[in-house]
């Protein structure tokens, strides 16, 4: 995320001979490892508070090869899997890996990732834990992607009249769009859709925009989000909590800090 000196690099690439900038240039690593860690007043997924509007702590680890491979893993605490579908569990896990390239001006990113939430399952309650493939197509400062689910449910929703049906083939579909400004300085904007499949009363629309600085040690992030997914006061999809009175799909605004390394 750190901007380089470029004024800098410009000036040299005048005055330095070609044969010495070849020399010095760095050589792609084959093998590259990185990690993240993230503490936020609320943990939010495709515009849904996972820890029913409170603070999470977040981070993970990642690999990348040369050749466009890619795999990690990445955590976070979370408050709304347990007691409903699991004992003792306050924590997702998630497991992914993919590859992604350029074809000319774009770019792609093609995965699979499974979201895993650990604990015992409670007997006569689908599990939680699902499965997505993505494919993201990215130019310039725009990306789309869709997931797929192809897991027997996605995050134990169920759907159908008598709510026993399969939601295998729910899909998430986002448009994001991102512009880095000057001094460490960059915004974001994001729409996204999601489609729970026998079950029209869980899809809905998400949206947020959002400003970051750079810090030096770290990145602080302010983002506003909201959706027009069923709450309080409504059908109640999405008014969770252990009295099914906190409305996770709300308006909000959300602070974060990041650390890479």
């Amino acid at each position: 995320m750190n901007k380089k000196l470029i004024a800098v690099a410009l000036f040299g690439s005048f005055v330095a001979p070609l044969s010495v900038l070849a020399a010095d240039a760095p050589a792609t690593p084959e093998h590259s490892f990185s990690g993240n860690l993230t503490l936020t007043s609320d943990y939010i997924f495709r515009g849904i508070s996972q820890t029913n509007n409170k603070p999470a702590i977040q981070g993970g680890f990642d690999y990348e090869h040369a050749s466009g491979f890619y795999a990690g893993t990445w955590a976070s605490s979370l408050d709304w899997v347990s007691p409903g579908y699991k004992t003792d569990n306050s924590m997702e896990l998630d497991l992914y890996g993919g590859y992604k390239g350029t074809a000319g001006a774009l770019s792609y990113d093609v995965g699979l990732i499974h979201y895993y939430y650990p604990g015992k399952r409670i007997s006569g309650q689908v599990t939680p834990d699902s499965t997505e493939v993505y494919l993201g197509l990215g130019w310039e400062f725009l990306e789309v992607k869709y997931s797929h689910a192809v897991s027997n449910h996605l995050f134990a929703w169920e759907g159908g009249a008598a709510f026993d049906q399969k939601t295998r083939g729910s899909g998430y579909l986002e448009l994001n769009a991102s512009h880095d400004l000057a001094d460490g300085w960059s915004v974001s904007g994001h729409v996204g859709r999601q489609k729970i499949k026998s079950y029209a009363d869980a899809s809905y629309t998400d949206w947020n925009i959002g400003v970051s600085k750079d810090v030096g040690f770290g990145v602080v992030s302010l983002m506003y989000k909201d959706t027009n997914a069923k709450g309080c006061g409504s059908s109640g999809e999405y008014c969770w909590g252990a009295n099914s009175d906190v409305d996770v799909g709300k308006g909000k605004a959300v602070l974060s800090f990041t650390k890479e390394f």
